[in-house]
């Protein structure tokens, strides 16, 4: 664990719950100052001690409301050095009944809200972020999707459209931010179980190589290592952690 006088800050988006919860703990529980950020308040059913100090409301979707959160953010840093932001909170809508919404019936004002979720939200708080990253000699981690780059049953077209793009947005900030020493990967999950399963998401295992499903631990242990100093020379990459699903 690090000492307190080098004690090391994440801001992460979509906390609340899967992944995100896993993050927390993960990052937590080796000494880091987790700032979490979503819709909604804190919630005390949360596992984390910072509680509402470290929590800012923001909502993804307004562009307005992304500006206010990152003054929030940088504020509640009161001058010190970000070390990592991680950019997880992803939506992906579905029809009524569950479906996946295809390019077909997808209204556009769908696919603006995605984009707004899923990928630009991430620059523009990186964008805002920059300086305290550079100072804390930072990182940014993309969370994208086996299902940008492939059609996935379940995931929508404009998730999947907008996580290939966030994928491709990751390689192109790895080279502008890097000369800031702000390093810029990304990490793709498969099918991990959380409670937010698609209906049918457990019969996919089959043809996953590893024959099960991922757990959120194992991809919060990605999201971790890439935000180390384990992983100082890795920038612009984009890691799979879905059990062979990709091959």
């Amino acid at each position: 664990m690090v000492q307190h006088g080098e004690r090391r800050t994440l801001i992460l988006t979509g906390a609340s719950r899967g992944i995100g919860h896993a993050t927390v703990k993960r990052f937590s529980s080796a000494g880091w100052r987790v700032i979490t950020c979503s819709r909604q308040p804190f919630s005390e059913d949360c596992p984390w001690e910072a509680g509402p100090e470290d929590h800012v409301v923001v909502d993804l979707r307004d562009p307005a409301s992304v500006d206010a959160g990152a003054e929030e953010m940088r504020r509640r840093l009161g001058g010190e050095p970000l070390h990592a932001l991680v950019n997880n909170a992803g939506i992906s809508p579905k029809t009524d009944d569950g479906r996946r919404l295809g390019a077909i019936d997808t209204q556009l004002s769908v696919w603006r809200q995605v984009f707004e979720v899923n990928f630009f939200a991430p620059l523009m708080l990186a964008r805002a972020l920059a300086e305290e990253l550079r100072v804390g000699r930072g990182c940014i981690l993309n969370v994208t999707s086996i299902a940008g780059g492939r059609v996935h049953p379940f995931a929508g077209t404009a998730y999947a459209t907008s996580k290939a793009a966030l994928a491709c947005l990751t390689r192109e900030m790895a080279a502008d931010f890097g000369p800031l020493g702000i390093r810029v990967n990304a990490i793709a999950p498969g099918e991990i179980d959380t409670a937010i399963l698609s209906p049918g998401t457990e019969q996919l295992a089959n043809d996953i190589p590893m024959r099960r499903l991922g757990s959120a631990e194992e991809v919060a242990a990605a999201i971790y290592y890439l935000c180390s100093p384990q992983a100082s020379y890795v920038s612009g990459t984009e890691i799979h952690v879905n059990g062979g699903q990709h091959v």
